[in-house]
């Protein structure tokens, strides 16, 4: 197979999904082949009955350092592809690879380590449980690039910090350590060895009822996040709003060095 089919690897084991980021030598940026696979393995999940609980991890120096612009900023039907709906409320493939997390029946824990920034946070996001080793950088980092983030986290950041927080982080794109993080409550512990500590809690969850941690899960999503197909929706208009208002200053600036040229 090509490394581009095992961007996202997946391992069963003893009812635990084993998932992993496999881009290390970009710090598992995003590209668009890689929100596909993620699609695709969090639908083989949730196909797969005999799976209790999901571990998320990235391999090599990072989890995830974001997206990968440079990529799909060049592919402008990639890009349409990523935020393309069919109904305001659905998640979109960008708001998949963090959203998705949270529509399977079992508990997901994501294991972090290294770059969390940008879409990397967003699918951390995703998770019910956040573990980072202390030397993990995370941040909400969309607006460096003139964005705003739009891959479903908006739903998981309501429900942990408060909106004054989750402004300031979205705003400034500030670099939190893992400490400032868990106080925050944007992780939910922080561990030395993140995966070890991941292992731990998911042999803690599978001597659990199946339905009872179903049953939670789902709840406790629904008191905490009501209004999950408001907030997607207000998350891709607004982003497309940012994306259209971008091309029309594109536009603007062309058409005054035209004018400039002609008058030299």
């Amino acid at each position: 197979m090509s490394d581009q089919q095992h961007l996202i690897q997946l391992n069963v084991k003893s009812g635990i999904a084993y998932v992993a980021l496999n881009r290390p030598q970009k710090h598992n940026a995003l590209d668009l082949a890689m929100f596909e696979q993620l699609a695709k393995v969090i639908k083989r999940i949730k196909n797969n009955r005999t799976i209790r609980v999901v571990i998320v991890s990235g391999n090599g120096e990072s989890f995830c350092s974001g997206l990968d612009v440079k990529s799909l900023l060049t592919d402008k039907k990639g890009a349409v592809k990523l935020l393309w709906k069919w109904l305001p409320g659905n998640a979109n493939l960008a708001q998949q690879a963090c959203v998705g997390w949270r529509q399977l029946n079992v508990p997901v824990i994501m294991a972090l380590h290294g770059k969390c920034w940008g879409g990397g946070m967003q699918i951390a996001l995703g998770g019910d449980v956040r573990i980072a080793s202390p030397d993990c950088s995370l941040s909400i980092m969309e607006s460096r690039w003139g964005l705003i983030p739009d891959m479903g986290g908006t739903l998981a950041l309501s429900e942990c910090v408060g909106a004054d927080h989750a402004i300031k982080l979205a705003s400034t794109s500030e670099t939190l350590n893992a400490q400032q993080a868990q106080q925050l409550g944007l992780i939910t512990q922080v561990a030395d060895d993140p995966l070890q500590a991941a292992n731990q809690l998911a042999e803690q969850l599978i001597q659990r009822s199946p339905d009872t941690n179903r049953l939670i899960k789902a709840m406790y999503h629904k008191i905490w996040c009501p209004k999950q197909r408001r907030i997607l929706a207000a998350e891709t208009i607004n982003q497309i709003k940012i994306l259209m208002g971008k091309n029309q200053r594109i536009a603007v600036q062309r058409e005054k060095s035209k004018d400039v040229e002609f008058k030299l």
